[in-house]
């Protein structure tokens, strides 16, 4: 392991591949993590306008967060939905999960889509620069495809949800 950090771990292991050739690669180890598409009943969803310094500034985001050790995909949707948007959902549904980037990195999200939403305390982390937006499901749907939402697990969590969103369609 060349360097063990609080998110993720970074090492060279050598790989004996499919085709018999036996090479050395940089693997970027991550625990995964769940976003989640809320819905409330009027067809309005969650979105996050949060600063993300990797990026280069602002992104458009679902709640979402890493999986803590032994911690469930389901919880950590619950968890981090709770804290970000200060809601939770009452019916929870998966829309499946998804590689990050494959070609260096094991990290998997995990997607849920949550209905009947209630109001709770939001608890974001000291790091986290957020803003709540609550804005129509087919209007997010729309950024998607004008590239005004370009986070990867936003954008898939959106299409993915929408064929579930009586009277939108993909």
């Amino acid at each position: 392991m060349r360097y063990q950090g609080t998110v993720v771990d970074l090492g060279v292991e050598t790989v004996s591949l499919p085709n018999g050739h036996i090479i050395r690669l940089e693997v970027v180890r991550h625990p995964g993590g769940s976003a989640v598409v809320a819905l409330d009943e009027q067809k309005n969803v969650c979105l996050l306008k949060q600063y993300r310094h990797a990026a280069g500034g602002w992104l458009w985001e679902l709640p979402a967060g890493k999986l803590e050790p032994e911690e469930s995909a389901g919880l950590t949707a619950r968890r981090e939905l709770a804290e970000e948007a200060g809601v939770e959902g009452k019916i929870w549904q998966s829309l499946g999960s998804f590689l990050t980037t494959p070609g260096f990195c094991d990290e998997r999200i995990h997607l849920f889509l949550a209905r009947q939403l209630i109001r709770v305390q939001k608890q974001p982390e000291k790091h986290e620069v957020i803003e709540i937006h609550w804005i129509p499901f087919h209007t997010a749907l729309q950024q998607v495809y004008t590239g005004q939402i370009y986070d990867a697990k936003t954008m898939l969590g959106l299409l993915l949800a929408a064929p579930h969103v009586e009277g939108e369609s993909v």
